[in-house]
């Protein structure tokens, strides 16, 4: 296998020792890493060491996901890397996960398959379970299970953290919309990466440990779910942004049954909250209100 300039880059925020897990797991790669880039979204600057990071920005007020990609896609591109592997800190790589994700995309690329995006499998580390890419039908975004048993798997939109981006179709395509924010951003990357012709993958033995929230396991209306313990704000841009994307994406009468399901979201919500999330229960139930109110008005940017 050929060796290839892969940049790494993390969006940090207020929590110093994922960070530093996840830049300890980036630099035990068996594959080299050329630069390191963080972002630090935190009101006070997380005291990492610097010493292996290439470019470090500080940012208190808050920039969000998508301006933390564009500035690590263009800083890539200056470098001539050819991926950008990014993160979110809460994720850790296990030690052969890049060099599985590009051997990966070197047997695709020989197959004259053009690619967008190669991803490892991330396991939520509280759960055992795999955390699923996301392919759209019909009128809402679905998790992705590989349809056969193989080394790898297509999907419409693997997770942020983890994914190893081809810089060329980042150049083709262009960078992660800024306005999302902080959530729903790789969906619509992903989405515009398969319009425009390329695949993402999947890779099944690449790992990644990933911390996807604080999960409760209840049981409402007779049917077994898991309750993620979020913020009033993660509430908010989930609503918004689900609903931006997926009553944007939908066609024809699929448009009004993905309505309705985000109204459905919204409200299945809000009984969640009130029966097993009540610390600032009242400012939750407004933020999915709200939220989906200017998501179907289009109505982005940081809020």
């Amino acid at each position: 296998m050929g060796i290839y300039n892969v940049a790494a880059y993390i969006t940090g925020y207020k929590d110093r020792a994922a960070v530093d897990l996840c830049l300890q797991g980036i630099y035990r790669q068996t594959h080299p890493i050329k630069s390191v880039y963080l972002l630090d979204n935190s009101p006070e600057a997380l005291s990492v060491s610097r010493d292996r990071i290439s470019t470090y920005w500080h940012q208190p007020e808050n920039v969000g996901i998508g301006e933390g990609l564009k500035r690590a896609i263009a800083q890539a591109l200056s470098e001539d890397c050819d991926f950008l592997w990014t993160f979110d800190q809460d994720s850790i790589p296990r030690p052969d996960c890049l060099e599985t994700l590009l051997k990966t995309y070197q047997q695709l690329v020989s197959q004259r398959r053009p690619i967008g995006i190669v991803a490892p499998t991330p396991i939520d580390c509280l759960t055992g379970e795999i955390v699923m890419g996301a392919v759209f039908k019909r009128d809402r975004f679905l998790g992705c299970e590989p349809s056969v048993a193989g080394d790898f798997y297509e999907c419409d939109a693997p997770i942020t953290s983890g994914s190893l981006l081809y810089l060329a179709a980042a150049r083709a395509v262009g960078s992660p919309r800024v306005d999302l924010f902080i959530d729903g951003i790789d969906l619509e990357y992903g989405m515009r990466l398969r319009q425009h012709g390329y695949f993402n993958i999947i890779a099944s033995a690449a790992i990644l440990d990933h911390h996807f929230g604080n999960p409760l396991q209840i049981k409402l209306f007779g049917i077994e779910n898991t309750v993620l313990q979020y913020s009033a704000l993660r509430h908010f841009y989930i609503c918004r942004n689900h609903t931006y994307l997926e009553t944007r994406y939908a066609r024809g009468l699929f448009r009004l049954t993905g309505s309705l399901r985000r109204i459905k979201y919204a409200l299945y919500e809000i009984v969640k909250i009130c029966l097993y999330n009540r610390e600032n229960w009242q400012n939750k139930v407004r933020s999915c209100l709200l939220g989906t109110y200017l998501g179907f008005r289009g109505k982005l940017g940081k809020m």
